[in-house]
């Protein structure tokens, strides 16, 4: 089977999946049968009396006490997020790098090493150059991401591996099941920051992964109205997350964002269906422009990551990046400006179309560090018509076209 072809194989999605992302699985009778669960926009819950708050006290990571533990909304878009990702616990986080911090907390100390396998999310290793600096963790690059390149920088003190599959921005694909099991060979936490393929694409804790987090800003929320992160695991490794890096550093989600959450579930299926048959219609016209070097995207995988994509994941999501033939800083913010349809954004995963590069004009040695050429173009293909995205990068492309001949 072709990869382009998965959107056929998947246009349903495994049962389990599609009762989570909807309501068929909620206790409507327990909100007066209303088909929408309520918003318990509450700070606190009183108990009836103090030896009622005593005992709550003693098993204060199950009861409903201060929402900064346990909130009912929140809980009930923690429960649907583990259900989809196949794990036991999930604990909801007030952004995606909330997510991300709780997770590195919890996991490193002073003189521990982590190694960032892969491209990752910038901020992301931002932070553990933070923690470098204030912390004295160690850590190191792996960007190509192969068990190979992984194994030569693991040392007697890494605790963590941390990557992205596919890459930020390069797409790279990485062979999740291997990392797993050379982590585990020498006891090493594995963590994916999975939001570019969500739960209904990619399901690594199947794979052997240890811990899933999500930027549920993106694709999970879907319509660009809400900041939020999850973190799902099993139950024994929540316990270390949840008392110190959630309820101790305190980003948690509050329960209007976990609501808009639930909301955005309802169509996860339909709106990931839509974005990867948009994707690949896009793609296709890609393929057609004399001006583009090479499009980074999974369904365009080498037959050696094909053969991985086909063991790992089930579908594609509308984040991918192309590059422009002879690129530089003009043609690249040319092209950008040049387009009406997909707006200039940094985010990704809403129902509109964005487009972004990372070529910042004055970042050059960065870009050749993380192996970005400086004609790399991302876009998020959201939800409009194929035909109206097209028509935007055929005028892109014919305005570069005009500044290439005025350069001559």
């Amino acid at each position: 089977m072709e990869i382009s072809n998965m959107l056929l194989k998947n246009a349903d999605f495994a049962t389990d999946d599609n009762l989570a992302c909807s309501g068929l699985d909620e206790p409507h009778e327990r909100y007066f049968g209303a088909v929408s669960p309520p918003i318990i926009q509450t700070s606190l819950f009183v108990q009836k009396n103090y030896q009622a708050y005593c005992d709550d006290m003693q098993h204060e990571a199950d009861r409903y006490i201060y929402s900064r533990g346990l909130n009912p909304t929140v809980q009930m878009v923690e429960e649907k997020l583990a259900r989809l990702e196949r794990g036991e616990a999930c604990r909801c986080f007030a952004s995606g790098m909330g997510a991300i911090s709780a997770v590195l907390m919890a996991n490193l100390r002073s003189e521990d090493h982590i190694i960032l396998a892969n491209n990752v999310y910038g901020p992301a290793l931002a932070l553990v150059k933070q923690m470098a600096d204030r912390f004295n963790v160690r850590y190191d690059l792996a960007l190509t991401g192969t068990t190979e390149e992984i194994a030569r920088y693991i040392r007697p003190n890494t605790r963590v591996i941390y990557t992205e599959s596919p890459g930020t921005m390069t797409m790279n694909m990485v062979d999740l099941t291997a990392i797993a099991a050379l982590a585990r060979a020498h006891n090493i936490t594995t963590v994916i920051d999975n939001t570019w393929a969500t739960p209904l694409f990619q399901k690594p804790l199947t794979l052997g992964f240890d811990i899933v987090i999500h930027s549920c800003t993106k694709y999970l929320g879907g319509h660009s109205d809400l900041i939020a992160g999850a973190v799902i695991t099993s139950h024994q490794r929540m316990t270390a997350i949840r008392d110190f890096s959630h309820q101790l550093l305190g980003a948690v989600l509050s329960p209007f964002a976990a609501w808009l959450l639930l909301r955005g579930l309802r169509t996860l299926p339909v709106r990931m269906q839509r974005h990867q048959e948009n994707t690949l219609q896009v793609i296709e016209y890609l393929k057609t422009r004399p001006e583009v070097d090479n499009i980074r995207h999974p369904s365009l995988a080498t037959p050696v990551q094909q053969a991985l994509i086909r063991r790992q994941m089930l579908g594609f999501s509308g984040l991918f990046s192309f590059e422009i033939r002879d690129g530089n800083f003009a043609r690249v913010k040319r092209f950008i400006d040049a387009c009406r349809v997909f707006k200039i954004g940094c985010s990704w995963g809403g129902y509109e179309s964005l487009i972004i590069s990372p070529n910042r004009g004055d970042n050059a040695s960065a870009l050749a560090a993380d192996n970005i050429a400086p004609g790399l173009i991302r876009l998020s293909v959201g939800q409009e018509s194929p035909a109206l995205l097209i028509a935007d990068l055929d005028a892109a492309f014919t305005a570069i076209a005009d500044l290439q001949q005025g350069e001559e």
